[in-house]
């Protein structure tokens, strides 16, 4: 039942305090409102929205056959913009319904803005875990989930708010950017100078100049429909492989073996690395420079020695490197049981940042406390809601049983859940992923995991101003 005897002035004591460095939520604490659920929810639940003392909108539902559990749903992207989307938080619930017709309590946060920022949007997370408790009453347990770069941000919150006796019971990861930042856009670091080497109109020859570890120069009015527009030019890639000319399919075929990225997913890659890039060296890092591509040697191309001679090279700033891991790489200190789940071809996050995830964790000896799984699946973040109900009930009886699962054990499970819901189980139990290396091109000193050790991370903190700001 949902309580009525917190005020706003409770509520807003309750959630106060220290969020790491994303700073405190602010006096004012509006309650959620009741509104429709979404159609895929239906009548199975309440529904309620609102935003909190920080500004992020969000998104709860409680099913009226609760199981007593609450599920805190990081988002991914990160969106642009500089405002919180109202519209997030709703279609991701209406995304993971799945999770409210498994009795559990869902609530998501769509942050206090747009743009790049882990850490902060680990702290609305948390946030809203507080803002729940303190209008519908502490749950039996509480998971995070996380989905693409939502991912890193609930691996984060497990990291931060996740300790033993802490909060949290256990997190489940899907489709996860769990390489970090500083390390985790490196291949589309590759595409962006590779792109440029072919293209030449990204910036064109009689446009303002910039480095390309920029993304975008920051007072650019490119728009995505006009990044299409030169892609298209340069490569035909909306084309039919007929329709195009020599030139576009010889450059295609370059920065496609080079880059090793799917055509189906080029153009999402290159806006990242174009849009999202400008977000954060020019809105978050104050146009200080984290990226590199020094020592790196391009290969699969018609003449790598010429493009090797002619592409752009560059170093990162030590200061904003720092501040971009400090914000997103994950040491793997994890004191709860974590599951994650990774369709094998997923076209955006390579399932190799699974490796990366695995090799930090075991680098904290954590390992005792990850169970990975991976599907014989090529979309990111549209996986079977019969697999994502198995997810969670696996993840839920390790928790209450202390029985770790296997990922053949999990596997053979998901039928009970596939009769429900009819989407498949395509379980392959005895998949691991090739280290990351193996896809992306590593940068000098960068095979090592954790990218940030908990040293690093304990040094950094004390650091005024480090990081990105909220």
């Amino acid at each position: 039942m949902r309580r009525t005897v917190a005020s706003t002035v409770g509520i807003a004591g309750i959630v106060a305090g220290t969020l790491g460095n994303a700073g405190p939520v602010r006096a004012a604490q509006p309650r959620p409102a009741p509104v429709a659920c979404p159609a895929s929810v239906g009548d199975k639940a309440t529904c309620y929205t609102g935003k909190d003392g920080n500004g992020a909108y969000y998104a709860i539902a409680v099913p009226k056959k609760w199981n007593g559990s609450l599920i805190v749903h990081s988002h991914g992207g990160p969106d642009l913009g500089d405002g919180s989307d109202p519209e997030r938080s709703v279609g991701d619930l209406d995304r993971w319904s799945v999770m409210v017709s498994e009795g559990y309590a869902w609530a998501g946060s769509s942050y206090r803005r747009g743009g790049y920022g882990t850490r902060m949007a680990a702290a609305d997370t948390e946030n809203l875990r507080r803002l729940f408790v303190a209008d519908f009453g502490k749950p039996e347990r509480t998971y995070v989930h996380g989905q693409s770069w939502g991912g890193d941000v609930a691996a984060k919150v497990v990291e931060t708010y996740g300790g033993k006796n802490g909060p949290y019971d256990g997190a489940l990861l899907t489709s996860g950017v769990l390489g970090g930042g500083s390390r985790g856009y490196d291949y589309r670091v590759d595409l962006r100078v590779v792109y440029q080497y072919y293209c030449r109109n990204l910036p064109r020859p009689g446009e303002p100049q910039y480095p390309l570890w920029q993304g975008l120069r920051p007072g650019s009015t490119l728009t995505s429909a006009g990044l299409r527009a030169r892609l298209q030019e340069c490569t035909g890639y909306a084309s039919a492989p007929e329709e195009r000319t020599a030139q576009q399919q010889r450059n295609l075929d370059d920065i496609l073996a080079v880059t090793r990225l799917p055509e189906r997913t080029l153009e999402s890659h290159l806006r990242f690395s174009v849009f999202t890039f400008r977000d954060i060296v020019h809105s978050r890092l104050g146009d200080r420079n984290p990226f590199s591509n020094q020592g790196v040697w391009y290969s699969g191309s018609h003449d790598d020695t010429a493009l090797n001679a002619g592409v752009e090279r560059f170093s990162a700033t030590p200061d904003a490197r720092r501040d971009l891991s400090w914000d997103s790489d994950l040491t793997g200190r994890v004191s709860i049981p974590v599951l994650t789940m990774h369709a094998i071809d997923d076209p955006t996050a390579f399932v190799e940042h699974e490796s990366a995830y695995r090799a930090t964790v075991d680098g904290a000896h954590r390992g005792k406390n990850l169970v990975q799984t991976f599907t014989e699946e090529s979309e990111h973040s549209e996986l079977s809601n019969a697999e994502y109900a198995d997810s969670i009930a696996a993840l839920d009886s390790w928790v209450r049983t202390g029985n770790k699962p296997t990922p053949r054990s999990i596997a053979s499970a998901c039928a009970t859940f596939d009769r429900v819901y009819g989407t498949g189980c395509f379980y392959d139990p005895g998949f691991r992923p090739k280290p990351y290396a193996s896809h992306v091109r590593p940068r000098p000193g960068g095979l090592t995991w954790p990218a940030m050790t908990s040293a690093q991370e304990r040094a950094w903190s004390r650091i005024d101003g480090v990081g990105i700001a909220p």
